[in-house]
């Protein structure tokens, strides 16, 4: 796979994150929820100022700051690292998975970079697009729309289990959206497989090599 080729996997996951996000920033209420398929798929409108699945650094305004360095920095490196892989000519596998996770991370980081400065605040009413500036928050401080909810059980705890009896119990309860979906998938198909997918490509019998080397 060559790099003109990740880097489209990437710009057309990176797309449609966004449509969406824009999508349910611009038709959504903060809070409102729409129901897809039964009770178990719902698209619901929040925003969170921090990691995937509304995790954060600390509540003070510099960790917002930091995050979103954070990842503007994972991005660069990110593109570096996927251009470093298809020289090696590591395997599809591999690229695919650093693909995911390189266009979760723009995704996400798009947000934190650009909504303050584009949106009107999501708080009594649907959001619209500002000039640039008169948005809701600084340069690096907005906030990451999320949308999927996927509350596959929604009961409660027995009452005869201790310290948890009569309780809520929902899974999966996290709200996130397609960046989140494209890190956890690339990070989770990376673990369970690395030692197939981090396979260099010269660990090959040199057999094997001669056949897959270009034609010059």
């Amino acid at each position: 796979m060559k790099y003109k080729h990740v880097l489209f996997i990437v710009f057309v996951i990176l797309a449609l994150d966004q449509l969406i996000k824009i999508y349910i920033k611009t038709h959504f209420y903060m809070g409102e929820s729409v129901h897809v398929f039964g009770n178990w798929f719902q698209l619901c409108f929040i925003e969170n100022e921090g990691m995937a699945f509304g995790m954060k650094i600390m509540d003070a305004p510099i960790g917002k700051v930091i995050l979103t360095l954070f990842r503007l920095i994972a991005v660069c490196l990110g593109f570096y690292w996927v251009k470093r892989l298809v020289a090696r000519r590591h395997g599809r596998g591999l690229l695919l998975c650093a693909a995911l996770i390189l266009a979760g991370a723009a995704g996400n980081l798009i947000d934190s970079m650009f909504y303050g400065l584009i949106f009107t605040d999501s708080g009594m009413q649907i959001a619209h697009f500002v000039a640039p500036g008169q948005g809701y928050a600084s340069f690096l401080h907005g906030k990451v729309v999320d949308m999927f909810y996927f509350p596959l059980i929604d009961t409660t705890w027995p009452h005869w289990i201790p310290f948890f009896g009569g309780r809520p119990l929902r899974f999966f309860e996290p709200i996130f959206n397609l960046a989140d979906a494209a890190i956890s998938t690339g990070v989770i198909v990376l673990l369970l497989f690395q030692k197939k997918l981090l396979r260099h490509h010269y660990d090959k019998p040199v057999a094997t090599r001669k056949q897959e080397e270009p034609v010059l």
